[in-house]
């Protein structure tokens, strides 16, 4: 697409001849996507061009793995009938546009048939199983896509106890038209829910316990992420659709008013990342494909280290030596040095992918999203959207070694407590109604190459639900942002009020020994 989207409100137009499949997606909003073919009457079938070319400069054939791969997330993403719905007793249906398209070297195929053929239809879901082994606290999902009666806007975040495993609370705020709520962070006494809403100007906070609204705050324009400081319990949200470089707003402990806008030297940033000792803040900073390094110290940037194309969430090791950046058109993830503010290593999450044959020799992830440290820092979980796979990387020597089955859609991780030691990945899918648990180290040896899925639980509510609103549509759907209650990573955890603490082991008390 010969067009470079920005944040705005206003219409842009662009004139495409040359026949071929353009592709375009929105850069706050990344999973909007929108396509158009240019169509040449003198051929067979809609053109698709002889090649596609993404972000990142890759070529390959319209007849390749990569671009058939793609095709099918964008009709997956973009109808809602094609999603996955873990309560329904029939197999995964996916509806395709019965159209000929004319791909490289002008031979002429059925759509349907060959995205059904190389990758299958009416496919059984995995089944429902509960962890055999309990999590501590709770775990919110924001089911940014569920629909309910006293709201024209979409989401509500949805509470989950990690004890029973099952959906013990939908909040969706009709009283303030709660829009697309997509990230949520706590206070030090994990009794606020800090809620962002990204298609809106707000961050939301209410009560954990009971779900009542307490304060809708303006921040700007489509607010991302939110995290507290480890020092001060300060809130910083990410301003996703800010076109100006004062992009994080700092809010007063509890959310008891806006104090500033920190200036990170770019706009838009997305998933922001905050040190274990409250001193530094990262962002992925989409539109520039850098990422920011903030001393609040020194408060000014200490470094803007480049990244690759839509670079989207951060992770950050426990010691905050070095953090991970997902580079979502890329599919890469950027290993930068905190304090040097350089890039250590690049790893390329589709080395192991042929993209002309679809070809898998190893572990593969394809539109990178949220990739967490484990709070002991020994392995980086990361969620992929095109390959909907789970990814785990060793951060002993940043290299991927093992590889799981998410979700349609794979998109949110957040780490939690397992109940006797351990910690849980609670992986969220967009285009799914199930949270996925992931055990990344069963016998706790430290190796997470025994990684395994440990459960997975729908995110749609039953009758014992406590709710605000009546769920009408896309029950459980559009698992974004993730929370784990209790806060269990370094420099939070040792703030967590003795009720929490009380529940975790001596070295989930302190993660870095």
């Amino acid at each position: 697409m010969p067009f470079d989207t920005k944040a705005m409100k206003v219409s842009a137009s662009i004139v495409l001849d040359t026949p071929g499949l353009y592709v375009f997606v929105c850069k706050v909003h990344p999973f909007m996507l929108g396509a158009v073919i240019v169509d040449d009457p003198a051929t067979t079938g809609l053109d698709m061009g002889e090649n596609i070319t993404l972000a990142n400069g890759i070529t390959v054939p319209t007849s390749s793995d990569l671009a058939t791969r793609l095709l099918r997330t964008f009709f997956i993403a973009t109808n809602p009938s094609n999603w996955q719905d873990y309560t329904s007793s029939a197999p995964w249906h996916i509806t395709y546009p019965d159209a000929d398209i004319r791909i490289t070297g002008g031979t002429v195929v059925n759509l349907p048939s060959v995205l059904n053929a190389r990758y299958g239809n009416d496919i059984t879901l995995a089944p429902l199983v509960k962890p055999s082994i309990p999590g501590v606290g709770e775990v919110w999902v924001d089911t940014q896509f569920e629909l309910t009666a006293g709201k024209n806007k979409p989401g509500t975040a949805t509470a989950v106890n990690a004890s029973t495993w099952e959906v013990t609370r939908k909040v969706a705020l009709p009283q303030i038209n709660m829009n697309n709520p997509h990230n949520m962070w706590t206070d030090r006494d994990q009794k606020l829910i800090y809620q962002t809403q990204w298609f809106d100007s707000k961050l939301t906070v209410f009560d954990r316990e009971t779900g009542a609204l307490l304060k809708n705050i303006e921040v700007g324009e489509a607010p991302a992420h939110v995290m507290t400081r480890t020092d001060t319990d300060q809130i910083h949200v990410t301003v996703n659709g800010a076109d100006r470089t004062e992009s994080v707003i700092e809010l007063a402990p509890q959310a008891q008013g806006v104090e500033r806008r920190i200036d990170i030297g770019r706009p838009h940033p997305h998933a922001h990342w905050m040190s274990s000792d409250g001193k530094k803040m990262v962002t992925p900073n989409a539109f520039t494909a850098d990422s920011t390094i903030f001393d609040f110290t020194r408060d000014s940037v200490a470094a803007i280290v480049t990244a690759g194309a839509i670079p989207i969430a951060t992770g950050m090791m426990p010691d905050s030596s070095k953090y991970y950046v997902a580079n979502f058109l890329d599919s890469t993830v950027s290993v930068i040095d905190t304090n040097a503010g350089s890039v250590i290593k690049t790893i390329n999450l589709l080395a192991n992918y042929d993209p002309i044959s679809g070809a898998i020799t190893g572990p593969v992830g394809g539109l990178p999203i949220q990739l967490p440290v484990s709070p002991n820092g020994r392995y980086m979980v990361t969620a992929n959207t095109l390959t909907a796979t789970i990814t785990i990387t060793d951060t002993a020597t940043d290299t991927v070694v093992k590889m799981l089955p998410g979700d349609a859609g794979t998109h949110g991780v957040q780490f939690g407590a397992k109940k006797g030691g351990g910690y849980y990945a609670y992986v969220s899918s967009k285009f799914s109604n199930s949270l996925i648990v992931v055990d990344p180290d069963p016998n706790n040896d430290g190796n997470p190459q025994d990684a395994a899925i440990a459960g997975r639980i729908a995110l749609v509510g039953v009758p014992e639900t406590a709710r605000d609103d009546s769920i009408t549509g896309n029950a459980g759907m559009g698992g974004q942002g993730v929370l784990a209650v209790p806060v269990v990573y370094n420099g939070w955890v040792q703030n967590l009020p003795a009720v929490w603490k009380d529940q975790l082991t001596a070295d989930q008390r302190n993660p870095v020994t």
